[in-house]
């Protein structure tokens, strides 16, 4: 199974689907900023993510695209210094949800590609389908949460395989604390019998002005089953300027 493959298929089927349906207006985000990271990588680098949803009649979709990148500089027992080159991992996914009679309840398809040149794993795909709907719905908060099978696929820098089938879960909770703040929650669950994977992001995000918000946040990885030599967390701390339109 190609994985690339499949998160094209995707695109271009959601696309297709959609050309059926009034087209709402995008809206897209892009953030940049600096990010301090432990575990696999450490160092100071740079990120950047650009996240576009768009909400149609029938359907829910959202596309994420994300890079960090980071260059230590190291002084050599000579007392030279050289640059080394020391995290560089990207992801794409795209998610499309077809909306059912309630008001919030869809099923959905997921898939995801992240290349990491540094983590535990250098490939990791997966393909996901399953029901999500929101939980919990407040003045100022909602939890919203889906679960579904899927097949995942990863591949270490040494070349060791894995994949299967396995069931994810997922959750992400919103709270608009104020007018100019918010946080937001955000937990994934991957169990399968090669490996388990966790990943929780945790963020507050503030208003600079109609358009710009700055944004902390605080993510956290973790497989079960990793090579020799590498960690099994890893984390990253980063402060972003995120710009919406």
């Amino acid at each position: 199974m190609n994985s690339k493959c499949l998160i094209v298929g995707l695109l271009l089927a959601s696309t297709q689907v959609n050309a059926a349906d009034e087209v709402a207006p995008w809206a897209v985000s892009a953030e940049l900023g600096a990010i301090t990271t432990s575990g696999n990588t450490q160092g100071t680098s740079i990120t950047g993510k650009v996240d576009a949803k768009q909400e149609t009649e029938h359907w829910s979709n959202e596309y994420i695209a994300s890079a960090f990148f980071k260059e230590d500089q190291k002084t050599t027992d000579t007392g030279e210094h050289i640059t080394e080159k020391s995290a560089e991992k990207y992801l794409i996914s795209a998610k499309g949800g077809y909306k059912l009679d309630s008001d919030h309840a869809t099923l959905f398809v997921l898939g995801s590609h992240t290349r990491d040149q540094f983590g535990a794993y250098l490939d990791y795909s997966l393909l996901a389908a399953g029901y999500g709907d929101q939980l919990y719905s407040g003045d100022d908060l909602t939890i919203d949460a889906e679960i579904g099978p899927g097949y995942f696929k990863g591949k270490t820098a040494e070349d060791e395989r894995q994949n299967g089938m396995m069931l994810r879960g997922a959750a992400a909770l919103n709270w608009k604390i104020s007018s100019s703040a918010t946080f937001r929650q955000n937990v994934s669950y991957e169990l399968a019998s090669g490996n388990k994977r966790s990943i929780a992001e945790s963020s507050l995000s503030t208003k600079i002005n109609g358009s710009m918000q700055m944004k902390a946040a605080f993510l956290i990885q973790h497989d079960s089953v990793v090579p020799v030599g590498k960690k099994s967390t890893d984390t990253q701390t980063s402060l972003t300027l995120v710009y919406s339109f």
